[in-house]
């Protein structure tokens, strides 16, 4: 991927590795474009509560340009904060949405995570990729126009890493998230 630039050139679409950092706000520093403003908008919810894991996602898209996530657990609920320029011609330059969506854990009713193991040419084992999703109670209404669609879906909170997209340490962080996830649904939220 490719962000243009203002000079007609292209500027490569590689971030920084939030991987190595433990605390939401070092990695969201380090690898989103817009900290200031995503933190913000977790800040009024969380308000200093305890975040038990997160994962973050940034890309460039040829249409609207950067695209950023953060997803945080705090143990009873996942906050999503997602921002996203604006088209040109649908806002002023330089213009961005910022949304938050909070889930109730108890909302989630599966969790599911997907690695690609591939063998290195010395026969050592690695993961190359993992898709995860965490299926939702509410519905998804995306389908009912099409044709083709049976019924009502269950919404889905989809997340994926590749070695080419955030690398080894990106793929773990993620496992990890799915894994502590995984570990809170179902149980008695306290």
């Amino acid at each position: 991927m490719s962000n243009p630039s203002s000079g007609g050139g292209d500027l490569p679409a590689v971030f920084p590795d939030w991987s190595p950092y433990q605390e939401l706000d070092s990695a969201a520093r380090a690898y989103l474009r817009d900290p200031d403003v995503a933190m913000d908008a977790l800040g009024g919810v969380l308000r200093g509560g305890r975040v038990l894991c997160f994962t973050l996602e940034r890309f460039v898209n040829e249409v609207n340009g950067v695209w950023q996530e953060v997803v945080v657990c705090d143990g009873s609920r996942l906050v999503l904060w997602h921002g996203e320029d604006v088209p040109p011609g649908d806002g002023p330059s330089g213009a961005m949405t910022s949304s938050l969506r909070v889930v109730p854990l108890s909302t989630v009713t599966e969790v599911g995570c997907r690695r690609r193991v591939t063998r290195t040419p010395g026969g050592k084992i690695q993961v190359d990729s993992i898709d995860v999703y965490l299926l939702l109670r509410s519905l998804d209404e995306a389908g009912a126009g099409d044709e083709h669609h049976i019924g009502p879906r269950h919404d889905a909170l989809r997340f994926g890493k590749t070695l080419d997209d955030g690398g080894a340490g990106q793929i773990a962080r993620l496992e990890e998230f799915a894994r502590q996830v995984a570990s809170m649904v179902g149980r008695p939220l306290l």
